[in-house]
């Protein structure tokens, strides 16, 4: 799990936090990262999904 601020992703006065998270594969078993662009807000909750 990782929270990462990018200052590009600031724009005008909406602040954007990139998260990253692994996701185990049932079929396969193996690792996929998952990314998505939220609100800092929403962080904690995609994460613990």
């Amino acid at each position: 799990m990782a929270k990462k601020s990018v200052a590009s992703l600031q724009t005008g006065s909406k602040r954007l936090t990139k998260a990253i998270k692994m996701v185990r594969s049932p079929k396969s078993g193996a690792y996929t990262f998952v990314e998505s662009i939220m609100t800092p807000e929403k962080v904690n909750d995609w994460l613990n999904k």
